[in-house]
């Protein structure tokens, strides 16, 4: 791979509107992060579409959190369930983004996106990362 190319791979991919548009509806993620031992990992999370990028949150103590702390690698899809073969998949990087109370208005801000109850997660020590895309794909559109 030349030079060039590694810097493309490297660099933040923006967000198409359409994508965008997409992404902005309360969806679910499949996440894969790498476990110590470079197996994958896998989860389902919500998400906040901020900018271009995604935000998740988690408890501290889940593995796929500390699997982000210890190795920033992440893969990301997200499936349109009005049409199961339409899928937008990222490949990238997640970076802790916050801590405490600041995650704590995260998972609330993403309860009420996905129409559960925010209070239910008062007093959880909860950890926050921003998602930013290297690859991304897009399956199944029309």
């Amino acid at each position: 791979m030349s030079v060039s190319a590694q810097a493309r791979e490297a660099a933040d991919v923006s967000f198409p509107e359409r994508i965008r548009t997409f992404l902005a509806e309360p969806r679910f993620a499949a996440i894969a992060t790498v476990d110590p031992d470079g197996s994958p990992h896998q989860a389902l999370v919500w998400y906040l579409l901020k900018g271009d990028g995604l935000v998740i949150n988690s408890r501290r103590e889940r593995r796929w959190p500390r699997n982000l702390m210890r190795d920033e690698r992440i893969s990301v899809a997200v499936q349109d369930w009005s049409d199961p073969e339409h899928w937008i998949g990222l490949k990238g990087r997640a970076e802790l983004l916050h801590q405490g109370d600041d995650a704590l208005r995260d998972i609330m801000a993403m309860a009420r996106r996905y129409r559960s109850n925010p209070d239910q997660y008062r007093g959880q020590d909860r950890v926050s990362f921003a998602v930013r895309a290297t690859r991304l794909f897009e399956y199944g559109a029309d």
